[in-house]
Order: structure tokens, then sequence, then C-alpha cells
């Protein structure tokens, strides 16, 4: 892979969170979204503390249907529906936000 290829790569990876009170079928209603818009996760963690459930997912969206902003919007809206948070944000935005 070329230098020029792996930003490219880079530039299309977004992190998922997703938090909230555990219920079924949360990782399968993540999951199945993405899919339906093309979207390719490429690192997933969950771990459920104390009866909440947490999730930190790293996809790509080179192949995505919709943009950033707009998947960012309907998992939203669709997570507040089931009582969870879902955010989205590029790698580079949540890097920096995160950086120690």
């Amino acid at each position: 892979m070329s230098i020029n290829d792996q930003k490219k790569e880079k530039s299309n990876r977004v992190i998922i969170t997703v938090v909230g009170k555990d219920q079924i079928g949360i990782i399968a209603w993540v999951t199945g979204r993405l899919a339906e818009e093309s979207v390719n996760v490429l690192d997933i963690s969950q771990t459920i503390l104390q009866g909440f459930f947490t999730m930190i997912m790293v996809v790509d969206l080179s192949q995505a249907s919709h943009s950033l902003g707009e998947l960012s919007a309907k998992l939203s809206k669709e997570a507040e529906e089931r009582g969870l948070k879902v955010t989205a944000q590029h790698e580079d935005v949540f890097a920096f936000m995160h950086r120690i």
C-alpha cells in the first residue's frame, strides 16, 4: 500500500461510540445500520459495566452511501429512541479531543 493509499484510508476512518443501559440487540442494531450504509467495521470493542453498555468502533466510510454528518444524525436519532447515546467522529477529531 502506497503512502497516498494509507492517507486516503486514514481520512475515511471514523470512531463511533455507543453508551447506554444494556439491552438486547445493541450490537446487532448498530452493525446492521452500518451495513445498510455500506460502512465497513474495522475494529470493535465493547463491555458492560454494572449494567451500562459501552462500545467503541473504528469504521471505514470510503464506500459509505452517506456522509459522516448524515450517518451521525441518523444513528443519533435512532439511538435516542432506544435510550442510547451514539457519537461518530472523524478519527482526527477524536484523536485531537482525546490527546494526553
